[in-house]
């Protein structure tokens, strides 16, 4: 018996269930249940035309194709329909996935979604040949090597990227702001990824930077805080989530426990009970509530580095600093099918503390601040009061030097040049609130 047989006999009690159910309801609608809604809704005129154009493909297909591999193609097509978050893991791509939220993996560095049949670049990861190689957030890859991607899957692409460390791999990529589109050659690697970086940004301010959310990511992030605070005591923090394309939801919202020392950081709901989750603050603050934050966003961050940015905004503990952010609020959770297979399948959609959904909106900023390229002005040589003859003297002896601008920072980048100086601009802020509390106190006295 051929599948379309098979498939035709099995139609035949679906519709006799369907047209008892369907007598039924008027009698027992108080005993529906979501299984006989589903049965009165098989849609059969579909399930005999998957079995007629099954059938034709076997017949008329100009080369023999296996019922197997079928039937495997027709499976990874329901879950392409569903959204682009959503697939089919073969073993390959399943394995993959387990070693890209350990924090290595092989390829070339780069979180990317299928946008219109073409891949689109979400962010290149930092330190990695992609990244190196000067591929962008956004821009949308056409060609791999000497291959159309345009209607290529998006698990197919990604095995193209993959491949042995030292090949070379030429992407073609078009980028807005170009006038044609570039080819770019990168250099397969082992990507090992540093989940959290941290230095120093002046004496008193920190730079901590999450390149994405792994299932370490919470005590690489409290390690890297204790080093900052090994160095100096903390007057603010820049947080930066660039280019973060997301990860784990439990190590987001590790890292929200981090600054936040009460409340709720964020909230799941979908179809089925176990979606439905909710994530509350303790008292393991690393950070206190009295150093400010910036935290530092931009199209590239996704996902987990949305759940951060919306949590930290919606409790008022940080201030939001870039570009609008990419917008992805859906929650994926992985259904094993066997020891090798399984489904990465769209299970519920997260919500902000204060119930905002970010799906396809993404989080906006306090304070707008675009990437820019600054050419520092030339000031010229301005005759100061100090430069006159015969001029007064200060009468007290200043020994600071005159302020310089961190020309490095300014030039290499400008968001987190401002970042820094409104940080510093609330520590001058404070500093002259205590001393005005200071001397309020001493009149009193």
């Amino acid at each position: 018996m051929t599948l379309k047989q098979q498939l035709s006999s099995l139609t035949k009690p679906l519709l006799l269930g369907c047209l008892l159910s369907g007598l039924a309801a008027p009698l027992f609608a108080a005993e529906a249940t979501p299984e006989n809604e589903a049965v009165k809704t098989i849609p059969l005129e579909e399930i005999r035309l998957f079995t007629e154009v099954f059938e034709r493909i076997k017949n008329a297909y100009v080369e023999p194709v296996d019922d197997a591999k079928l039937l495997e193609d027709a499976v990874r097509g329901m879950l392409t329909g569903l959204d682009p978050h959503s697939a089919y893991l073969e073993p390959d791509a399943f394995s993959d996935l387990q070693s890209h939220t350990s924090g290595e993996f092989g390829g070339l560095g780069i979180e990317v979604g299928l946008e219109d049949g073409f891949i689109r670049v979400i962010a290149p990861i930092d330190d990695t040949p992609a990244q190196r190689a000067g591929i962008k957030a956004g821009d949308l890859i056409v060609k791999l090597g000497d291959q159309p991607v345009q209607g290529m899957g998006l698990a197919d692409a990604v095995k193209l990227m993959r491949g042995k460390p030292g090949s070379e791999l030429l992407l073609t990529v078009v980028r807005d702001g170009e006038d044609k589109p570039l080819e770019i050659i990168v250099v397969r690697d082992i990507i090992r990824v540093a989940s959290v970086k941290q230095r120093m940004l002046d004496d008193s301010i920190g730079y901590l930077r999450i390149t994405q959310f792994q299932v370490n990511t919470g005590k690489d992030l409290q390690s890297a805080i204790e080093k900052l605070k090994a160095e100096n005591e903390l007057t603010g923090v820049v947080l930066d989530l660039r280019n973060n394309p997301g990860g784990v939801l439990r190590a987001a919202v590790e890292v929200c426990d981090a600054f936040l020392d009460q409340g709720l950081i964020v909230y799941t709901q979908g179809r089925v009970a176990n979606s439905e989750l909710r994530y509350n603050a303790t008292q393991n603050t690393l950070i206190e509530n009295s150093v400010p934050i910036v935290v530092l966003i931009n199209q590239g961050s996704a996902s987990a580095s949305e759940i951060v940015a919306g949590a930290l905004q919606d409790q008022a503990r940080a201030v939001i600093m870039g570009v609008d952010s990419f917008g992805k609020g859906s929650v994926q959770t992985i259904l094993p099918l066997t020891k090798q297979r399984a489904l990465k399948l769209t299970t519920a959609r997260y919500y902000t503390p204060l119930g905002r959904s970010i799906q396809a909106q993404g989080i906006v900023p306090d304070i707008y601040v675009a990437e820019a390229d600054v050419n520092l002005k030339d000031s010229g040589n301005f005759i100061k009061e100090r430069d006159l003859s015969g001029h007064l003297e200060n009468g007290k002896v200043n020994e600071s030097d005159p302020t310089e601008p961190p020309v490095s920072t300014v030039e290499s980048d400008f968001q987190l040049y401002e970042a820094l100086n409104l940080l510093k601009g609330l520590a001058v802020v404070k500093s002259a609130a205590a001393l005005r509390q200071s001397q309020s106190d001493t009149q009193a006295q």
